[in-house]
């Protein structure tokens, strides 16, 4: 190579334990480490635009809009969840007075979802992607992603009324979640 390989492993080596430390004091827990990788993985990508004098003021400032994207990612997720959360169904008749759940519940429920169940609701609810668009994502006839669609919502719905209870909370009917007419 053209001595990037060196160049990189002298910086990394150099600055990884100051940028832990920047990415740490503002995030916590397993976070960090993802932080850290991704700043490096930008540093590796544009290692020519790395100013040889000042290398870790740049990585902080990578890491900073790193950090950036993650809060929105973060900010995303939580409204994710709310708006899967509070899609009306239409086959029932809903007291919404009685459905309110705190935003802690509903992301404590969808993280208790496969995974599976998480992005067919994803692409639904985030993406906005009709029953049969969905579909064509996964590779499915567009009845068999209906079916995944509604266990998805029904599993949701369980979890978010189990989340409650454990919570403290009177059990209650969990917001119900249509298609909205996709």
């Amino acid at each position: 190579m053209d001595g990037s390989e060196d160049r990189f492993t002298e910086l990394y080596e150099r600055h990884h334990g100051d940028v832990w430390r920047y990415a740490a004091r503002r995030v916590g827990g397993s976070d960090v480490g993802d932080v850290v990788a991704e700043v490096f993985l930008v540093a590796w990508r544009r290692l020519h635009e790395v100013p040889a004098e000042s290398a870790l003021p740049w990585l902080y400032g990578v890491a900073r809009l790193v950090l950036a994207n993650e809060a929105r990612g973060r900010r995303r997720w939580r409204e994710l969840t709310l708006r899967v959360a509070a899609e009306p169904n239409q086959s029932v008749a809903v007291d919404h007075a009685d459905e309110v759940i705190s935003q802690r519940d509903v992301a404590v429920a969808f993280d208790q979802v496969s995974e599976a169940d998480r992005e067919v609701l994803r692409l639904v609810a985030w993406e906005r992607l009709t029953v049969a668009e969905a579909a064509v994502v996964l590779g499915c006839s567009r009845a068999t992603f209906a079916m995944r669609l509604m266990r998805a919502r029904r599993r949701l719905r369980t979890r978010l009324g189990v989340v409650g209870v454990e919570a403290g909370q009177a059990p209650q009917t969990a917001p119900s979640m249509s298609n909205g007419g996709r």
